[in-house]
């Protein structure tokens, strides 16, 4: 009798191997089809630059012809010769309902058409002897289809291919993903890749897909479990006909924003956008979207990640440049139109670098909105246009700005260099230096110049941050994630 439904006690040599469910459906079932089509995927990005430093890709999982492009903008940025000790690979469960994940520890083996690709059983075992959050579910795993159709990827790109760690997530409980986490983050390292498997909109129009999911992977690409979590939310109130969800992977993604949990040496990197409508083979009325997404981390490889911002400085300018960016884009939304603030041509490479921002805006004196982005996925002049407006209309503490207003208003940018994680309050200079708080995937931050415009000690400075900012009790600082952060500001009555 064959045992491929069992999790332990393997004795028959076909019992050790996972035979693939989803050769020749999704991907070809012979192996010199798939190093064909692999060839094809790839074929765009050859000769590109990739991320030594790369720790985790956010892939889809659909059929190699809706999604095989996409997926392969992720795997190039993984520097082939790497040698992982391990693939985490992270899905969602399309056919079985789990209170927790399961690790598959039934199999020595997961078998392609391109070959044998090894399981670490002894780690996998390991999991689910020291966390509850994880069991072995063979039917999470005998016929999904999501973690196999990355192998044949990984197997094509990786000179070398370690031992891999099959994850399938089965619930959205925020706690269970929460816990899956942290008995996973130990292994999030520069020795490990982890791949994230998820589709994201599923079935509405082309047109109502590129929206939906426009504001998914914006949402993404900024790290932060928060702005995922609201977009999900938004997008599922939005009333959009036939969308069945926005990310069919959404606790894997989870997951990983978790583990980064608001670590500012991680850069999340949008990589492409397609969805079924874009292939010969799909229709306009019901699309499934693809996002491609590296995450990097400083330091991974001993180098720095290149989404990251070193020694960065603006002169004159270029400050002037942005203040009017911010000024145009207000000025543009008021009159009803979508417009960009900017012209991109003659562009400095400072205003085209990736890095977060904050747009502030002051009338008499007195604050009128600040909206912020953290992440380092936006050329610099994007994240001041798109946070000028936020701060004009979007601020929920205020009415949105009017017309009237608009000379009196007076406009502050603060661009933000990378975060520093900091063992305690000690290592924070108040006044120099903005705080971000993060703690149970809540978090919060404060510029600089707060500490100025307040009069604030260093530890109401932290107590407002948590209690005010990150929703959390004013002495919860003490035991949160702390990082520091500069701020270039600088404000138009600079340049009058």
């Amino acid at each position: 009798m064959s045992s491929l439904g069992q999790c332990d006690g393997q004795t028959a040599e076909e019992g050790k191997v996972r035979r693939p469910a989803a050769a020749g459906s999704f991907y070809p079932a012979s192996r010199k089809e798939t190093m064909e089509m692999l060839s094809e995927c790839f074929a765009p990005f050859e000769g590109k630059e990739c991320s030594e430093n790369a720790v985790a890709v956010i892939v889809p999982h659909a059929g190699y012809v809706f999604s095989g492009m996409v997926a392969a903008a992720a795997f190039s940025k993984i520097d082939p010769d790497r040698k992982f000790e391990h693939i985490f690979l992270i899905g969602p469960s399309h056919y079985v309902y789990m209170d927790g994940a399961s690790v598959n520890t039934g199999y020595g083996y997961y078998r392609t058409p391109l070959g044998d690709v090894m399981v670490d059983t002894a780690l996998g075992k390991k999991l689910v002897a020291e966390h509850g959050c994880f069991k072995c579910n063979p039917a999470a795993h005998d016929r999904e289809h999501c973690l196999e159709v990355q192998l044949p990827f990984l197997q094509h790109r990786l000179k070398s291919m370690p031992p891999i760690v099959p994850v399938i997530v089965g619930c959205q409980d925020a706690d269970v993903i929460r816990e899956v986490a942290e008995a996973l983050k130990p292994y999030f390292n520069g020795d490990n890749l982890f791949v994230i498997s998820s589709d994201f909109s599923h079935y509405p129009s082309y047109e109502d897909a590129e929206k939906v999911d426009g504001l998914t992977g914006k949402a993404v690409g900024s790290g932060s479990i928060l702005e995922f979590v609201g977009a999900l939310k938004e997008n599922a109130e939005s009333g959009v006909a036939n969308l069945a969800t926005s990310a069919c992977g959404q606790s894997a993604i989870a997951v990983l924003m978790f583990m980064t949990g608001g670590d500012g040496s991680y850069h999340y990197e949008h990589l492409m956008y397609r969805n079924s409508g874009d292939t010969e083979y799909g229709d306009k009325d019901r699309v499934v979207g693809y996002h491609a997404f590296v995450i990097t981390r400083d330091d991974a490889t001993g180098k720095k990640s290149t989404a990251g911002v070193s020694d960065f400085a603006l002169d004159a300018g270029e400050r002037k440049t942005l203040l009017g960016i911010a000024r145009k884009a207000i000025a543009n939304s008021l009159e009803g139109s979508s417009k960009t603030g900017y012209d991109d041509t003659g562009l400095s490479p400072a205003l085209k670098e990736k890095c977060g921002a904050f747009v502030t805006l002051n009338e008499g004196g007195n604050l009128r909105g600040c909206i912020g982005h953290f992440g380092n996925d936006m050329p610099l002049y994007m994240v001041i246009d798109e946070m000028a407006r936020a701060a004009a209309f979007e601020d929920p503490r205020f009415s949105p700005v009017d017309a009237s207003e608009t000379d009196s208003i007076e406009i502050e940018i603060s661009v933000l260099t990378p975060m520093k994680k900091i063992s305690s309050a000690d290592e924070f200079t108040l006044g120099k230096q903005g705080i971000y708080i993060e703690k149970n995937g809540r978090s919060g931050t404060f510029l600089p110049q707060v500490a100025e415009e307040t009069g604030w000690s260093k530890e109401e400075f932290l107590g407002h941050c948590a209690r005010d900012k990150a929703g959390l009790g004013w002495n919860d600082w003490k035991s949160a994630n702390l990082y520091t952060y500069e701020a270039l500001v600088f404000k138009e009555g600079d340049y009058k």
